[in-house]
């Protein structure tokens, strides 16, 4: 072990998401005087099989506060890895899921663990005199950087449910840099805004948890069609030049082989739910759609897969829960073909690059994604370049939060210079 790389102190604080939320953040400080500091996001909607945040319950903050799982890093985890080497990733986090040792992070808290494991990697990344991204990827040569996945219309549990489905994204698949990606993204964003404000007389009723527009329309494919016309009216060709990715997150209104719609004010079956959702790509310029069923719903998972899987991609969230077993699971069932990648959904870093990995070994594209309570950490992004992600998912390119990580990456990008190439999805 370095003599600079020893963990010497782990300390933790209550601070503030995006959804006025308390979350955990955590500064590691090693033998040699660097630092590394990670904060904790959480999701609206989750999949079954996730990480636990712990709360403290009560009337304090709505019961949404972190005291306790503050108080576990401090008196558990800072001392499990009181002198322990930082650039020894994987012993880090073995140590903090011993430390834990329940299956789903619940007496310690996944908030607790996963900004832990993520400090103690910047402050890794810091001895070592590089950027993070560079630490992770351990070399200096050509980099592929992930394409940008945006929110433009917020539904589902990112806005209060106005419509059913959770995110209606663009991927500028046309686009030839990551800066030129965003500047198609913010002329998408602006002309789909124009389309909703002349439907409706006015763009949106405020704007949804990850920053898209919350939508004024008459169901869920009014929102795919209006954001259709968007990209026209920007300009752009749909379908080869910028697409959609819905996610559905159909567990939040699906299960038992039923989906209830609320926004279209319907009661499918599943196979009834399916068809639906094959026009809808039949129709539209989509790309990718991620949880198009429920988490129970295998059978139909996989035939949806089987269906439409050569030519768009099927995104495994709720499904898979950045488990390395699920995935190797969902792959043998052939339930999709892509992995949103969430480090908080499991726990540490190490547990997250498993699931990534198994993915990679599945033939599958990964997309590293953020969630719907964040903050301006920018961890994300030095995972997706680091890691070699396909795309990356952080939301809209509004609120300080998404743009924080949007502008990270823009950063990477020129500092990388001719040495950068933007990845493109291969459906």
């Amino acid at each position: 072990m370095s003599t600079t790389t020893a963990i010497e102190s782990v300390h933790a604080r209550e601070v503030w998401d995006s959804r006025g939320r308390p979350t955990v953040e955590v500064e590691v400080t090693l033998s040699g005087g660097t630092t590394g500091r990670a904060i904790a996001p959480a999701g609206a909607s989750r999949g079954s099989g996730e990480a636990v945040d712990l709360r403290d319950g009560g009337s304090r903050l709505g019961g949404f506060g972190v005291r306790a799982a503050v108080a576990h890093v401090e008196t558990t985890l800072g001392p499990a890895l009181h002198h322990a080497d930082a650039a020894e990733q994987a012993y880090v986090d073995a140590t903090l899921v011993d430390a834990d040792a329940t299956p789903d992070k619940s007496r310690l808290g996944g908030n607790a663990l996963v900004a832990t494991s993520m400090a103690v990697a910047h402050a890794a990344a810091a001895a070592a005199g590089v950027p993070l991204w560079m630490w992770l990827r351990g070399d200096t040569g050509d980099v592929r950087l992930p394409m940008p996945e945006v929110q433009v219309i917020g539904g589902g549990a990112h806005a209060h449910r106005r419509v059913d489905l959770q995110d209606f994204m663009v991927v500028p698949r046309g686009a030839a840099t990551v800066a030129q990606a965003l500047e198609w993204v913010a002329e998408c964003y602006a002309a789909t805004g124009a389309v909703l404000s002349d439907r409706s007389g006015r763009v949106t009723h405020g704007v949804a948890d990850e920053g898209g527009h919350w939508p004024d329309v008459g169901g869920n494919e009014a929102a795919i069609e209006a954001l259709t016309r968007g990209i026209e009216r920007a300009g752009f060709e749909p379908g080869r030049e910028v697409s959609i990715a819905l996610d559905v997150a159909a567990s939040e209104f699906g299960g038992g082989g039923r989906y209830r719609l609320a926004a279209d004010d319907v009661e499918l079956d599943a196979d009834a739910w399916c068809e639906r959702l094959l026009g809808w790509v039949d129709t539209y310029p989509v790309s990718s759609v991620e949880d198009p069923l429920a988490e129970d719903d295998l059978d139909t998972f996989a035939a949806f897969t089987r269906a439409v899987g050569d030519r768009v991609q099927v995104v495994g969230d709720d499904l898979t829960v950045t488990n390395a077993a699920r995935v190797d699971a969902a792959a043998a069932a052939g339930t999709a073909n892509a992995l949103l990648v969430k480090p908080n959904q499991v726990g540490t870093l190490t547990e997250a690059r498993a699931a990534f990995d198994a993915a990679r070994r599945a033939g599958w594209e990964t997309i590293v994604s953020a969630r719907s309570g964040e903050t301006e950490d920018v961890t994300i992004v030095h995972l997706a370049v680091g890691w070699g992600g396909d795309q990356l998912k952080v939301g809209s390119i509004t609120r300080g939060e998404r743009t924080a990580k949007w502008n990270e990456l823009l950063r990477i990008e020129d500092r990388l210079g001719a040495a950068a190439t933007l990845q493109h999805p291969r459906r």
